[in-house]
């Protein structure tokens, strides 16, 4: 193959080909994607070739160029002794019209390579991966309900013949949808380093690992993380230490054609980008009657507060790692939510202002103009922070969602399903909560999984300020 054939294959599959000092084969190839820029010679063996081809390459140009390259180094002749390529296309058949969607599509090759694998569907191109020989490929994500799919194959034998194979089918409709709804956070939200990814199911989920397979985090900047199942409808993805600030996030969930339950699927893919802003951390002590605020690891603020007064359960500030879940101004605060209707001797009813949520339990840090006087001396709420309404007014400001909020001091654990409570799980547990058992490595490219020794041994590393905090439910009783 001559050196402008090549540059040609380059060309088209989104490589450059620069003249080297080593003959007509002696170039370097330069190929540019999300995981930098890669340089090679291209007088290679045509197995390290393989190793400068994107995924989303085509594989007639993956299969071409790694022939040529090959035919630098040595000829190589067709023996015509040798056994004609066997070719495969599963599933295969004109007449099929009602593929389960969760079928993968296989291409296989017997005493040959492929050279070229096309799926379309609805217009578009299907996203496969091919093994290291070239003697097959896959479909990576399930299939669309009630779709056509078109599948050509070709592939070389020794002999130097090739053959083609094509199949059309179309998958199963649906009878039951699953839908799936993205609890946290918003699209395009801005938010704190602690949040978390929360993912809701309209029915129970039979096959977890099915479903979790088919979530795909990317982040600008890697981080380790995992998902976590709370219940048969509830899944979130928290990373082992905070998101770094000013990150990218991206969820991808290939979920559409998912066998979610039973006898249903899901029928929608997810798409969500959001992105963290800078380090907020608070730590609220209810000995000291203090509240310090950390701005990317820097103290900024150092408020008094006044927390639950105790004495009985509800009347005190759960201890542990929050996150900050909304902002209210004003919220109507009612001990009736609470079990103290009007005639309960601590019965009462109050606007409240620059009010930010920290847990379901009714636990906010916001204004209390009635308790100034014992704000930095004594605590006397309800299990709120009180804080004086400029302090409040500056931090509602402050705030993001999902910002790590630890409390100290008290006695009363925050339960990791109360609000984002999550972080109160040890990293162990958390992956153990992972349908796969697995920790993930996030980057820019997507997730890959990390060994399971080190998920449950993670390498240790000095802490922020404060840990964090984390987990999501529905709304709940305020209390001041």
């Amino acid at each position: 193959m001559t050196r402008a054939a090549i540059g040609a294959i380059l060309h088209s599959s989104g490589l450059r080909i620069f003249a080297g000092k080593t003959g007509h084969c002696g170039a370097r190839v330069v190929q540019t994607n999300a995981r930098g820029v890669v340089r090679v010679d291209v007088n290679v063996r045509r197995s390290e070739a393989r190793r400068f081809l994107r995924p989303g390459v085509a594989l007639s140009v993956a299969v071409t160029l790694a022939a040529g390259l090959a035919g630098c180094a040595e000829e190589r002749r067709p023996d015509p002794a040798a056994r004609p390529v066997g070719l495969t296309v599963v599933p295969r058949a004109p007449s099929l019209t009602s593929v389960p969607p969760d079928s993968p599509i296989e291409v296989r090759a017997a005493h040959g390579t492929l050279q070229n694998v096309t799926v379309r569907a609805r217009g578009a191109d299907v996203e496969g991966v091919a093994g290291g020989d070239r003697s097959h490929w896959r479909s990576r994500w399930s299939l669309t309900p009630g779709t056509r799919y078109d599948v050509a194959a070709t592939a070389l034998g020794a002999d130097g013949r090739t053959r083609t194979v094509t199949s059309t089918f179309t998958t199963q409709k649906v009878k039951q949808a699953v839908a799936t709804t993205i609890e946290a956070p918003d699209r395009g939200e801005t938010v704190g380093v602690g949040m978390p990814i929360i993912l809701r199911f309209s029915r129970k989920v039979a096959d977890r690992a099915a479903v979790e397979r088919a979530l795909e985090v990317r982040s600008s900047k890697r981080v380790e993380g995992a998902w976590h199942w709370f219940d048969d409808q509830s899944v979130v993805f928290r990373t082992h230490r905070h998101w770094p600030a000013h990150t990218d996030v991206r969820l991808i969930g290939h979920l559409n054609g998912v066998r979610a339950v039973r006898n249903g699927y899901a029928t929608k893919d997810l798409d969500l980008r959001f992105k963290t802003g800078d380090s907020h951390v608070s730590v609220a002590n209810a000995k000291t009657h203090r509240m310090i605020v950390y701005r990317n690891g820097k103290r900024i603020r150092n408020f008094p507060i006044s927390m639950g007064r105790g004495g009985i359960l509800k009347y005190t500030t759960t201890n542990g790692h929050h996150l900050t879940m909304d902002k209210g101004n004003p919220v109507i605060m009612d001990s009736s939510t609470v079990g103290c209707g009007p005639g309960c001797p601590d019965y009462y009813r109050q606007t409240v202002y620059w009010s930010v949520r920290i847990s379901n339990s009714g636990e906010y840090a916001h204004s209390a103009p009635w308790s100034t006087g014992s704000q930095g001396h004594a605590n006397v709420s309800h299990g709120c922070v009180n804080m004086s309404p400029s302090a409040a007014r500056w931090f509602y400001n402050f705030s993001l969602r999902g910002d790590p909020y630890r409390v100290t001091g008290t006695k009363r654990e925050l339960e990791p399903e109360n609000g984002w409570g999550y972080w109160q799980l040890s990293w162990k547990k958390w992956v153990a909560g992972s349908a796969l058992k697995q920790a993930l490595s996030i980057g820019p490219d997507g997730s890959e999984p990390l060994p399971q020794v080190q998920a449950a041994r993670p390498p240790s590393r000095k802490p922020a300020p404060t840990s964090s905090p984390s987990a999501a439910i529905p709304s709940a009783t305020p209390r001041r």
